[in-house]
């Protein structure tokens, strides 16, 4: 089993990155993209025989206590069997 979670700075948070990746698009001429925000990305490999159920437990704690900052980020959680 495998679990994703997707780490993205809360909206309200300044995005230097995403803002330096914004300008370098339109400077290879791409237009009307409005907006980019940088993230983060995880995988999780879960033994087999936990549930699902266990499985979200264990990737929210994880994701909540060591992979998101929840002053200044969200986070998104995936569960693939």
């Amino acid at each position: 089993m495998k679990a994703r979670v997707y780490v993205t700075l809360k909206p309200s948070v300044l995005d230097p990155q995403g803002k330096a990746i914004h300008h370098s698009v339109e400077l290879m001429g791409i237009e009307k993209i409005e907006d980019i925000r940088q993230g983060k990305y995880f995988e999780i490999e879960i033994d087999p025989s936990v549930s699902e159920t266990d499985a979200r437990v264990s990737a929210e704690k994880i994701a909540k206590d060591v992979l998101a900052n929840p002053v200044i980020e969200d986070y998104r959680i995936e569960i693939e069997n």
